[in-house]
């Protein structure tokens, strides 16, 4: 029985990286809303100072999903909440505090999916905790806003029930616990920009293929052996395209072996063609993934050591981060392909 490519549980976390960044387009919403209804400067300071994180963060998320691989759809009752939610902000039914609250809750949720996510991918394979770590950012910063959220709703709160403010101490214990999380943290919250450059994004790649292959060599369990190629299958086809069609004709001029690695990623795509329509199970399946895994391991080697210093001396940091946007793309429109062919 040939491979198939669709597993149930990488289909599952798809559709909660989807509901993130529906939510996630959301909470901007959320924001710009709040920012129109907010009359406190200091709190509406604050409110930009999230909205610009929540911003940078939906790039994040974007980086994500297309590092993943699986695409999905968000859940009807995510699309469902998130219209009612909208309605909500956009009313007059609501106190100011009141839609504070909402945003609270929902900025609550959305960290509870990012854990959640990482708990699966703990359970599901090494290859998806790679694949997600910048999901690390999006987490602790929405956690960190639930802290400052808190604290404006105890202002709000208090303004609405007796037309006074409360003590403004309030802000020195929101700064305490948001350096308490950016402790744990650790380097976690530092990136300020949402957009990798090309070669961060295709080094990335590179480790997550490296590590399906380890997972593919520790294991004769044909389910597994199934999931792992599977997921080697779809990620080496979307990034084969994207290097075709956006890293390699950049390089071209400065890197005379540039049409080696299209002879290279030529033949990987007939090995992949060739396992995936092997039976699991067959004794030759390791053999043939062993030998398509010393064949990616030497391409990789080949662009990192000699492709990357060429990108990175005559490429600026702009051009590089506009070819990972154009890079993201390609592979967005290929994994698209995988998920309308599977429904």
């Amino acid at each position: 029985m040939p491979v198939t490519l669709e597993d149930t549980k990488r289909q599952a976390i798809a559709t909660k990286l989807a509901d993130m960044k529906a939510v996630q387009n959301l909470i901007i919403s959320n924001d710009q809303a709040l920012l129109n209804a907010c009359s406190d400067q200091d709190i509406a300071q604050r409110v930009r100072d999230m909205l610009e994180d929540d911003q940078k963060n939906l790039g994040i998320l974007d980086t994500v999903i297309v590092q993943y691989g699986v695409k999905a759809e968000p859940k009807q009752t995510t699309q469902e909440l998130i219209e009612k939610t909208q309605k909500l902000m956009e009313g007059s039914e609501l106190t100011v505090y009141e839609k504070f609250s909402q945003h609270e809750l929902l900025k609550h949720a959305q960290t509870m999916k990012g854990l959640l996510v990482h708990k699966a991918a703990q359970v599901v394979g090494a290859d998806i905790e790679a694949a997600i770590t910048p999901l690390n950012t999006v987490n602790f910063e929405n956690r960190a806003h639930q802290e400052q959220l808190k604290g404006i709703l105890e202002i709000l709160g208090v303004r609405e029930l007796t037309g006074k403010d409360p003590d403004q101490g309030i802000w020195a214990r929101v700064q305490d616990a948001v350096a308490a999380f950016t402790g744990v943290a650790g380097s976690v919250v530092s990136r300020t920009d949402d957009e990798m450059s090309i070669r961060d994004l295709i080094r990335m790649d590179h480790t997550k293929v490296n590590t399906l292959f380890m997972q593919i060599q520790g294991t004769d369990d044909p389910q597994k052996l199934q999931e792992y190629f599977g997921q080697i299958y779809k990620d080496l086809s979307a990034h084969s395209e994207a290097e075709e069609q956006i890293v390699y004709p950049a390089v071209r001029s400065y890197y005379q072996q540039t049409q080696d690695l299209y002879n290279e990623q030529a033949e990987m795509k007939q090995m992949l063609e060739q396992i995936k329509s092997l039976n699991p199970s067959a004794p030759d399946f390791k053999n043939n993934v062993q030998r398509l895994m010393d064949a990616v391991m030497h391409h990789v080697r080949q662009e990192e050591t000699e492709m990357f210093p060429l990108i990175r001396d005559n490429f600026s940091d702009e051009q590089q981060k506009q070819m990972a946007t154009e890079f993201k793309t390609a592979k967005s429109q290929v994994q698209d392909q995988f998920a309308a062919s599977s429904k």
